[in-house]
């Protein structure tokens, strides 16, 4: 799907196609151009290579579903790789879907292959007010990236909502065992740090002002969208490292549990070892020294002396801390 809003003489609209003469030097025109790839991806590749004409690598990357966050320069043009964040399904706690930003002096195309939000929300902004148009592709980019890192939150602090459930099931429900939930917690947080690491990297670089088409007042908006990226980060490498120390503290306390269970086994078959011998001995058939009451009286002898050596030995096993 392919949108277009172009700003002409005071005026935005919502066109069909781009018209070549929109992006001649002197048109004086700011042109956005929206493409949603679903399915084959034949009229975005001519979009951008015959009316646009952007650079081949650039063009092959954008057309890639999946691409690290970078930003990098083709002739005088700026293009920006980012990732948006939506919930998942099921078992999965979010999804994340890449965005590319081709920036020139009066244009910005954005190619995405998923629904996004931000783009949404922007476009609506656009259509409401009209002049937003007129401040530059580059404040645009600003506002949609500003929207792509404020969606993060809600993400993390779910993150941190099932972080503490498992912390409440591991330390107060030892019985349970939340092995899965913790592990598909952990490979959540680690794809949030995935992309989180280089996205900030890459907004780091436009709040430097290392490229020609961002000025002082936009370098100051995009260093404060990296100061919540840095925070995002922070957030991402702190959930990870409890995540890990909540799983270490899960499967210790397993081993402990394995441990006082083995304990209990090995006692009871220590105690049974000598009553196995004495059972032997006194099975044997031959002839037993004479106890008191006679032989009618042997089982209970025999028996009681079972108990008595049972006895000495939990009490050894207690006085050595065994138990």
């Amino acid at each position: 799907m392919i949108t277009v809003l172009v700003r002409r003489q005071g005026v935005t609209t919502r066109a069909d196609a781009v018209d070549p003469a929109w992006l001649e030097p002197d048109a004086d025109t700011m042109l956005w151009v929206d493409l949603e790839i679903d399915g084959p991806n034949d009229a975005a590749r001519q979009v951008l290579t015959e009316t646009f004409r952007f650079h081949e690598l650039a063009i092959d990357d954008a057309l890639v579903e999946i691409h690290h966050p970078k930003v990098e320069t083709y002739d005088g043009m700026l293009y920006l790789i980012l990732h948006g964040i939506a919930p998942g399904a099921g078992d999965i706690g979010f999804v994340t879907h890449d965005i590319d930003f081709f920036v020139g002096g009066t244009y910005l195309v954005t190619v995405h292959h998923e629904p996004s939000r931000s783009i949404e929300a922007e476009r609506d902004a656009c259509a409401r007010h009209t002049t937003l148009l007129d401040e530059g592709p580059m404040s645009l980019v600003h506002r949609i990236v500003d929207r792509l890192v404020d969606h993060y939150n809600p993400e993390v602090d779910r993150l941190e909502e099932r972080l503490e459930n498992l912390e409440q099931t591991v330390f107060e429900r030892p019985d349970e065992n939340p092995l899965k939930e913790m592990l598909g917690l952990k490979s959540d947080v680690a794809s949030l740090r995935r992309v989180a690491l280089p996205q900030r990297d890459a907004v780091g670089r436009l709040a430097r002002r290392e490229f020609a088409q961002i000025s002082d007042q936009l370098s100051y908006r995009f260093r404060d969208v990296y100061d919540h990226l840095v925070r995002l980060t922070d957030e991402a490498i702190f959930l990870q490292d409890r995540v890990t120390g909540l799983l270490d503290a899960h499967l210790s306390n397993q081993s402990n549990r394995l441990n006082r269970v083995m304990k209990v086994l090995t006692v009871i078959a220590t105690i049974f070892m000598p009553l196995t011998v004495m059972t032997g001995m006194f099975g044997m058939n031959v002839a037993l020294p004479v106890m008191p009451g006679g032989p009618a009286a042997q089982f209970w002898w025999i028996g009681g002396l079972m108990l008595g050596v049972s006895a000495v030995m939990l009490w050894v096993f207690r006085r050595m801390k065994w138990l």
